[in-house]
């Protein structure tokens, strides 16, 4: 799926502008998805946003040949199968969960994890390890100048149908 596919992160006033000009109107719905898009802005930045990480907050490593596991259709499915592997089971449950698409642990230091976009290496976030909190940007919103895509789990949180 190329990049187009994807939804990009957008600041809100773009998000209206956008929305409202290819509908045309307004009703209670259209309310909805903008108040629900305006909540998802102020969330506070943690490492589950964009890494799969375990009950602990603690990034979890990639199971071993799991791109490929992945792609096979009998796992492709979200059934609680016992032929699934349990760290692969597990990462894929982490991984859905994140809100950010295409990010990568680049450092997983004694204080500090660092990520970076695995589509542009130029935009990287660390994270402080006590809390799990970004050090660099505070909330959804101060990403937006950012070209950040969104994830299944995040198009759910804000109501848009992902197609």
């Amino acid at each position: 799926m190329s990049r187009n596919a994807f939804y990009k992160l957008i600041p809100m006033t773009s998000f209206v502008i956008d929305y409202y000009s290819n509908e045309g109107y307004a009703d209670l719905q259209t309310l909805n998805l903008m108040v629900k898009y305006a909540q998802f802005l102020k969330k506070v930045l943690k490492l589950e946003m964009f890494i799969p990480v375990d009950s602990e907050g603690i990034p979890l490593k990639q199971p071993k040949n799991y791109s490929s596991w992945k792609s096979l259709d009998h796992n492709k499915n979200d059934d609680e199968s016992t032929s699934l592997l349990e760290e692969h089971k597990l990462y894929k449950k982490a991984e859905k969960k994140c809100l950010f698409e295409g990010f990568q642990l680049a450092y997983n230091g004694y204080s500090v994890v660092r990520i970076v976009a695995g589509y542009n290496p130029e935009i990287e976030l660390s994270f402080n390890k006590k809390d799990m909190l970004c050090q660099n940007f505070e909330n959804i919103e101060s990403l937006t100048d950012l070209e950040i895509y969104l994830s299944s789990a995040s198009l759910k949180i804000i109501g848009i149908k992902n197609k």
